[in-house]
């Protein structure tokens, strides 16, 4: 996957001029991947990012998003995205059995800045076996395996748009992601209860220097 690497490497550089600019703080920026998929459905209060029936426990995640001085961010949209229990995303998915927009969701945040959502729980996956991504990784001496993870963006007016993603802490590969999306404080253990999950995970943003602070990267995205 040398677009993951790729990514990678731009994270880095723009780590790298915010240190240089002095700008620190806020919940760190991870890779997108490319399996985002734009206009999924915008809804309020505890969501259901499921539609679907799966062979998983249910994962319940909640928290607040912030601003630098740890006040809630008014009017901010949390875009969600992960895998089902296979692996697969939904608009990507080859048994073509998942719901367009299976667990998808755009979040609107109310004024106390909280949000919640469960869905059935993503498991972690790994890149198809003895294909070209896993002998390229084979012959570096690594593995193709990612952790169970969930994807996000965080847009809000007057702040920077935020990238990232959670790998749950627990997960044997939590740390060692192949797709160099591992990062300090982006690693949740959830609490599990039988079979269910609980991460409770807060997001701090940036104030937006700029007006192009607050839209997304210009990389092509798919839609449905």
């Amino acid at each position: 996957m040398p677009g993951v690497g790729l990514e990678h490497f731009m994270d880095l550089l723009m780590d790298a001029r915010d240190a240089q600019a002095g700008r620190t703080g806020g919940t760190p920026r991870t890779i997108e991947g490319p399996l985002y998929v734009a206009g999924a459905p915008l809804v309020e209060g505890d969501v259901n990012l499921t539609d679907d029936a799966d062979d998983t426990g249910t994962l319940f995640m909640s928290g607040t998003i912030k601003g630098p001085d740890g006040a809630p961010v008014e009017g901010a949209i949390l875009h969600v995205w992960h895998a089902n229990s296979q692996g697969w995303y939904s608009h990507f998915d080859p048994t073509r059995e998942q719901t367009p927009f299976n667990n998808r969701r755009r979040i609107r945040i109310g004024s106390d800045g909280r949000y919640a959502f469960h869905s059935k729980m993503p498991n972690g996956y790994s890149v198809p076996p003895q294909g070209a991504t896993d002998r390229l990784m084979q012959g570096l001496g690594r593995h193709g395996n990612r952790p169970a993870h969930v994807h996000f963006f965080v847009e809000a007016p007057g702040y920077r748009t935020l990238t990232t993603q959670i790998n749950f802490g627990d997960d044997p590969f939590a740390a060692d992601d192949f797709a160099f999306a591992t990062r300090d404080g982006l690693l949740p253990v959830p609490n599990r209860q039988g079979d269910t999950a609980t991460i409770a995970f807060d997001f701090e943003l940036q104030k937006a220097d700029v007006a192009s602070d607050e839209g997304f990267s210009s990389r092509i995205r798919a839609a449905a």
